[in-house]
């Protein structure tokens, strides 16, 4: 993958954007065209929803694409596949709106790492891709996953290679045969409540 300057961060009004378009869903309303820059970018939208039993707000849903999609169109897809169609959960409802997160992340600054170790926590996301038999599995994990998780270098990559479906002994051997790419986002978060109070001014 090539490495690709952040010449946009991603900002409040793209966060609102990815509100709005789940917003409009559920009311059937059209969806205004927004005026931040349509570049393309590696882009995930992330929803996360108050909990009871936590502090923390819960994974709700996180699909994007490593390849670049004009912003506008991609945040607008994303926002409403992760919602509604992230197989791990139950689609969102819309009475859950009020308790919900977006986050919006652009991916930039890949670079194709020495080993599966050749990362840092805290500052890389990591893309890892390995073959399996015939099989050829990958899987990724944003930038702010490890962190929030307390994963050590070695957690995270045991739990990656289950996440691309692995079913097999997890050693050495496997890890020496996967190709790592490691990767940096530019990511902004919005409370339902504070786009609400944004979208008001």
């Amino acid at each position: 993958m090539a490495s690709k300057i952040a010449r946009v961060k991603a900002t409040s009004e793209m966060v609102q954007y990815c509100f709005d378009s789940l917003v409009c869903h559920f009311e059937n309303k059209e969806l205004y065209v927004p005026t931040f820059t349509n570049d393309s970018f590696p882009l995930f939208v992330t929803w996360k929803i108050d909990s009871n039993s936590s502090e923390e707000p819960e994974l709700r849903g996180c699909i994007g694409t490593f390849s670049p999609r004009p912003l506008i169109e991609g945040l607008n897809k994303f926002a409403l596949t992760s919602a509604l169609k992230d197989s791990r959960f139950k689609p969102i409802s819309s009475k859950e709106l009020p308790k919900l997160h977006c986050s919006v992340s652009l991916l930039v600054e890949f670079e194709d790492a020495q080993d599966c170790w050749d990362w840092d926590i805290g500052t890389h996301g990591i893309w890892i891709e390995f073959n399996d038999s015939h099989t050829t599995r990958n899987a990724t994990y944003l930038p702010e996953v490890m962190p929030e998780q307390g994963w050590t270098k070695e957690e995270t990559m045991k739990s990656l290679v289950r996440k691309a479906g692995y079913q097999g002994k997890v050693d050495s051997s496997l890890y020496s045969k996967i190709k790592l790419t490691r990767y940096q986002s530019s990511k902004y978060s919005l409370s339902f409540q504070e786009y609400k109070n944004l979208s008001q001014k």
